[in-house]
């Protein structure tokens, strides 16, 4: 099962706005630190609510989600760079990087929101009108003219997730404890 890192933005109910955003990002490629070329594609979807959505995927990273901390450095480099590409992107609603990352929340889900909750979701980029729909949710710093965000932390090699080594000698760790 392919795992799919990516930019993904939920741009409202006008197909003309994903595609002008699409367009932002299609086929921009950067050289990494590792000297590997990433290139982006572009995806427009609608989802069940009738919003259209965009994922920038970007070539050269994992297809099987992050299996060594060399993973999580390359799609936290990407990260950055899709984050700095953003604040010159056409106008969306809200958008987050991340592994597995698409239709996270849909809108009416995001608006439903407690504004007192604390929206668990590291790089979650708003405008700043939903923001305020959302009544203003703590912990949102500004991204760029118009835009709020949770600030980046990157991405997480997690060797408990990906190492049965590991998860059986946590097993047996726990054995001996009972």
């Amino acid at each position: 099962m392919a795992f799919i890192f990516s930019l993904s933005t939920e741009c409202g109910t006008l197909l003309e706005d994903a595609e002008s955003f699409a367009k932002h990002f299609h086929q921009i490629s950067w050289q990494l630190k590792s000297g590997v070329e990433s290139k982006c594609n572009t995806g427009i979807f609608q989802d069940s609510e009738d919003n259209w959505w965009v994922r920038v995927y970007p070539s050269g990273v994992s297809q099987i989600g992050i299996t060594t901390p060399e993973d999580a450095y390359q799609m936290t480099e990407i990260g950055i760079l899709l984050y700095q590409r953003l604040h010159s992107a056409p106008p969306f609603r809200y958008a987050l990087v991340g592994v597995e990352v698409d239709e996270f929340r849909t809108y009416s889900e995001l608006l439903s929101t407690n504004s007192n909750t604390n929206l668990n979701f590291s790089g979650l980029v708003l405008s700043k009108a939903l923001w305020q729909e959302m009544n203003c949710p703590i912990g949102f710093r500004i991204f760029t003219s118009g835009y709020l965000w949770k600030p980046y932390e990157g991405e997480v090699y997690k060797p408990l997730l990906v190492s049965s080594e590991l998860r059986d000698k946590l097993d047996e760790l726990f054995a001996i404890q009972s």
